[in-house]
């Protein structure tokens, strides 16, 4: 159900097992070591993983940049599916985000590897093309490959 007038996406196949790179989502210490492209650093403070879950991320950057993006897990399948967003709080709280979006992402085994999907959807163009143009594809991308690494690393 994607919308390319509204929605970003990349497809990845992960060189890691599909339980590795759910590990790397469901742990919070796991997750902080990938969530932003490096240099950057993220800081997790709330990691509710299920459905109506808060999840918050702060990530700061080495020239003082910050990015705080609190939302909520909307839906959790064990080793298949994630989907947030930043139009609500844990509980079901209304947000304001400063960008809405809802990312859903989706683990699929694909040989010894997991095929990743990040798909991002927005609530119109001007949004869509606003993330796209801050660097969606480059930032995501960097994330997928740091979370390989991370997940690959992984006992």
């Amino acid at each position: 159900m994607s919308d390319g007038k509204l929605d970003l996406e990349i497809v990845r196949l992960v060189a890691a097992p599909r339980a590795k790179v759910w590990r790397a989502w469901q742990d919070p210490e796991i997750l902080k070591q990938w969530w932003c492209p490096r240099p950057w650093k993220t800081e997790v403070r709330a990691h509710d993983f299920r459905s109506g879950g808060a999840f918050h991320t702060f990530m700061s950057g080495p020239d003082g940049g910050e990015s705080d993006n609190p939302g909520v897990f909307l839906e959790v399948v064990p080793m298949e599916r994630i989907v947030w967003t930043s139009m609500l709080l844990g509980g079901w709280r209304p947000a304001t985000p400063w960008l809405p979006m809802t990312g859903i992402f989706l683990l699929a085994d694909e040989g010894a590897g997991t095929r990743y999907t990040a798909r991002c959807l927005h609530r119109d163009d001007a949004d869509r093309k606003k993330h796209e143009e801050m660097g969606f594809f480059d930032g995501w991308g960097t994330m997928i490959q740091q979370m390989e690494e991370v997940a690959r690393a992984l006992p």
